[in-house]
């Protein structure tokens, strides 16, 4: 196992990773819409909150050479399920044609406030692994 960190994401903030490879996989830690640079939630909306995570997470894959494009699979958690049209809507927009496994639940509380958190599980070049 190796933990990944990226400098430009934010950093853990409690004692994980913000990424493990193992198994020819990179897994992900839920990130949350934190602006790298001040580690704060600037976005208000959900639109807003989904774009800065997915960024996050491309930052984080980015430290092993990959990006969203290398994501088999999503775990998306939100405070409120009445805003998953429009989570999904930007979803949909930021991978494109790429359509990872996804699973998405309602939770009743997430770090700092935030309205979304999402992990990932990217795969490895074939020799990469």
């Amino acid at each position: 196992m190796q933990a990944l960190h990226h400098p430009d994401a934010p950093a853990a903030v409690g004692p994980y990773a913000q990424a493990i490879v193992a198994g020819g996989f990179v897994f992900c830690s839920g990130q949350t819409p934190l602006v790298p640079a001040t580690m704060r939630i600037e976005a208000l909306t959900i639109e807003d909150q989904t774009r800065q995570v997915l960024a996050n997470l491309a930052t984080v894959l980015s430290a092993q050479g990959l990006g969203l494009a290398d994501v088999v699979k999503t775990s998306v958690f939100l405070k409120n399920f009445a805003d998953f049209a429009r989570m999904n809507a930007v979803y949909a927009d930021v991978f494109g044609d790429h359509r990872p496994a996804r699973t998405t639940v309602e939770v009743s509380r997430l770090p700092l406030e935030a309205l979304v958190e999402i992990e990932c599980i990217a795969v490895l070049p074939p020799d990469a692994r």
